[in-house]
């Protein structure tokens, strides 16, 4: 083959390569040009203003808005009797959120800096900033405790998904009573089998936060495990209470835990199930969805549990009865990370 030949062969394939990119690049445009138009048949959404506090007009939802629009990732609220009705969108836009007691954590991606990365903020009721810590990985978990005082927020470090075990997590904890705030659970005192335990695998997420603001529960990784753990945020201790318990998420008064468990024979990429834990007696019960649901359920009052399943723009919220009866029924469309007001 000639030289003039190769040369011709490489510019050909540096052509092709360069044709291949820009037409990669104007199909994300499209996509994203796509998701800022409405969606005929979807959710109205329009600007206004939204509040996490209170309402004297009944309760409210505030949530991560899904719809395609100009308002899409907003946060967003709708009365709680009619969840599926117009939208009232805030401009403040969430990768993760959730709120309480007129207080909101929402973890955001920072593009501010040299280089892009991501916050978590803390919210007043009116949406204003009162805290901002850096994040050291992408957003995953985010809660706020029932009396608005506490915050925590998980990011994964390494790894995208539960649902393998090449993943590294990092949680975080901010008391907005004294503005201390703990990088990491890691450094909490562990307390396994009775004794104190250390090892470099450790891993938390997925905390829910009891009313009286000391108590706290999540999931622990470690040896190839996953515990349901009990902290102690003035003893700076975690206690492990129980195998195979992830995203725990506590009932308004206090005395269940609903959360996603691994069920063997279900597919690796689709592994857990729902179940209630009654934390008096530590009995199980299976919640009547029976598809596999990843994320840290929330709930609508001490009878039902709200989760969000894959839809066709983005995450759609499901809702079942927290007493294993019952059948799952969506609840909303377009949404995600829903926070009950009031």
């Amino acid at each position: 083959m000639t030289l003039q030949r190769r040369i011709l062969i490489l510019v050909v394939a540096v052509l092709l390569l360069a044709g291949v990119g820009v037409v990669a690049v104007v199909r994300a445009s499209s996509r994203a040009d796509e998701k800022n138009r409405a969606q005929a048949g979807g959710p109205a959404v329009h600007e206004g203003r939204v509040s996490l506090a209170p309402a004297d007009d009944g309760r409210r939802i505030a949530f991560r808005n899904m719809a395609w629009g100009p308002h899409r990732d907003e946060l967003a609220t709708v009365p709680a009797d009619a969840p599926e009705g117009p939208r009232t969108a805030s401009g403040v836009s969430c990768l993760r959120f959730h709120a309480a007691a007129g207080t909101g954590v929402c973890l955001q991606a920072d593009k501010g800096g040299v280089q892009d990365g991501y916050k978590a903020v803390v919210l007043d009721a009116g949406l204003k900033e009162v805290a901002t810590r850096p994040l050291a990985g992408i957003p995953t978990r985010a809660r706020v405790s029932p009396g608005g005082h506490l915050a925590a927020w998980t990011v994964f470090v390494g790894g995208d998904s539960y649902a393998g075990t090449d993943f590294s997590t990092r949680t975080s904890l901010l008391d907005l009573r004294t503005g201390k705030y703990d990088a990491s659970l890691e450094d909490f005192t562990i307390r396994k089998d009775g004794k104190t335990y250390r090892n470099a695998d450790v891993n938390f997420w997925g905390v829910t936060f009891a009313a009286d603001e000391r108590t706290f529960y999540a999931t622990l990784a470690t040896g190839g495990q996953t515990y349901l753990v009990r902290g102690d945020l003035t003893e700076r201790t975690v206690t492990t209470l129980r195998e195979n318990l992830e995203c725990p998420s506590l009932s308004p008064d206090g005395t269940r835990l609903v959360f996603k468990k691994r069920v063997p024979g279900l597919s690796a990429d689709a592994p857990w199930r729902l179940y209630v834990l009654e934390l008096a007696s530590m009995r199980e019960t299976p919640l009547g969805e029976e598809r596999s649901v990843d994320d840290q359920v929330v709930w609508t009052d001490d009878r039902t549990v709200v989760y969000s399943l894959p839809g066709d723009f983005g995450a759609d919220l499901y809702a079942v009865p927290a007493d294993g009866g019952g059948a799952p029924a969506r609840m909303m469309a377009s949404a995600l990370a829903p926070a009950f007001l009031g």
